[in-house]
């Protein structure tokens, strides 16, 4: 096994399963913390990492299911998750000892998925760039990142879920290769922004999106995920948490999706999303209105479509108190039973 500060670093992985894909050591050399901030893999979960390359960049990848791939067995359903404009895919992965268990990665995965993320350019390990990471260049690292995910995994489309920022670029990748993509779930999406005081608010912020390409992202901001909508919808301490693994990583992130929120919107046209779509929204949501995800929901093409409301929680679903009833709503619509009459 390699080094941890190696591109082609893995983690539990068996000789010869899996290749990496693009070196770009010098794009991360002194980024990689030297511990990973993600839950324990429980008896029976299998994890390991991966690097996809967008041009010269370098993409961070990271992969847990039940059990090693095995030659000739069946292909699992994959599942990938896409992180939001604050944060890392570490959201779908915190060690949170003593507060329950918050890992959405270990749960599908101990139910049959096979389960993958990453970080996007100019996050968590992923190549650093003097560009801002707005949604089209997610939607780009999600291309890189599928070819991965179909040669590894056997499987040629996916399930993906993305939360906030994530489920945009979840959302445009549907619109560009929208036979990559299975079921689609977006979380706390953002279609127009119609009737958001946060995005208000944030817009304040314009003129500094659009002169700078980072912008700071310390203790507080990333508490405040978990207290800016309703205080006692998530736990403060996983908060706390969600600070540790995340400030590893330093203390900015970069500008592109709040200026795609607060400028730029729509990104997402939804007469163009041929995928199976489920709309998840938080009841105490400051950025995804019921307005404005129920304009998106009108529009959908596919009669598989679903909008779902959670009680008692707020714009961020991944770590909420009820996140359970998140991980059931999205299980449920990713195993929904095929139409006999079509």
């Amino acid at each position: 096994m390699t080094p941890i500060d190696d591109p082609c670093a893995r983690r539990n992985v068996l000789k010869g399963a899996g290749l990496c894909i693009g070196a770009g050591a010098s794009l991360l050399s002194g980024l990689i913390p030297p511990a990973h901030a993600e839950a324990p893999s429980p008896p029976g979960l299998w994890s390991t990492e991966y690097w996809a390359r967008k041009g010269d960049i370098p993409l961070y990848m990271f992969r847990k299911r039940l059990g090693a791939p095995r030659p000739g067995e069946l292909p699992r359903p994959v599942l990938f998750l896409v992180h939001g404009s604050s944060v890392t895919w570490r959201i779908f992965d915190l060690d949170t000892p003593g507060r329950g268990d918050y890992s959405m990665m270990n749960k599908f995965a101990a139910w049959g998925f096979d389960v993958w993320t990453m970080d996007h350019e100019n996050y968590g390990r992923s190549g650093r760039t003097s560009g801002n990471s707005d949604i089209a260049s997610g939607a780009q690292d999600l291309k890189a990142a599928m070819e991965v995910v179909v040669r590894e995994s056997g499987q040629p489309r996916a399930h993906f879920m993305g939360e906030s920022s994530g489920a945009l670029r979840a959302g445009l990748y549907a619109q560009i290769e929208p036979q990559r993509v299975d079921r689609l779930v977006l979380a706390a999406f953002t279609y127009k922004g119609t009737g958001s005081p946060t995005l208000k608010k944030r817009a304040e912020q314009l003129d500094l999106y659009r002169a700078h390409n980072m912008r700071k992202r310390d203790r507080a901001m990333i508490q405040s995920i978990f207290t800016r909508d309703k205080p006692g919808t998530t736990d403060p301490a996983v908060g706390d948490m969600l600070a540790d693994a995340e400030l590893k990583y330093g203390d900015q992130v970069p500008t592109g999706t709040y200026l795609d929120m607060t400028a730029n919107l729509p990104i997402v046209d939804p007469t163009k999303v041929p995928a199976p779509v489920l709309l998840l929204r938080g009841e105490y949501d400051g950025i995804a209105t019921v307005e404005d995800l129920f304009d998106f929901y009108r529009q959908l093409p596919n009669g598989d479509k679903q909008l779902v409301t959670l009680p008692q929680t707020a714009h961020s679903v991944a770590v909420a108190k009820n996140r359970e009833l998140f991980w059931h709503a999205v299980r449920e619509f990713l195993t929904m039973p095929a139409p006999i009459f079509i």
